[in-house]
């Protein structure tokens, strides 16, 4: 009970400051955290563009080795992923964002 009392006095000694202490505090968390959920956002798009870009190129890929496949005359053939280059995508600039 004397520690509880003693924190009472010291409060009461220093409690304006110690609320100002925390508000400050409390407001520069909150702007992190504001600053977090925005990154967050940002991260998020950039994963669903590299999800929807990584899903073409598998397709793109798919239809190579079907093509190549249906056109293999011989059963020891190398595929030639090359077919169809109607694909407009660099993949040197892929990972310049």
């Amino acid at each position: 009970m004397v520690m509880y009392m003693g924190f009472l006095g010291h409060y009461r000694k220093f409690g304006k400051s110690f609320l100002f202490v925390m508000e400050r505090l409390n407001s520069k968390l909150y702007l992190q955290n504001c600053y977090m959920m925005k990154e967050n956002e940002r991260l998020r798009k950039k994963a669903q563009l590299l999800n929807q870009e990584n899903q073409a190129l598998l397709s793109e890929l798919k239809q190579k080795l079907s093509k190549a496949n249906s056109k293999a005359n011989a059963p020891n053939s190398i595929p030639d992923l090359n077919l169809s280059s109607s694909s407009s995508h660099n993949p040197t600039n892929s990972s310049t964002n």
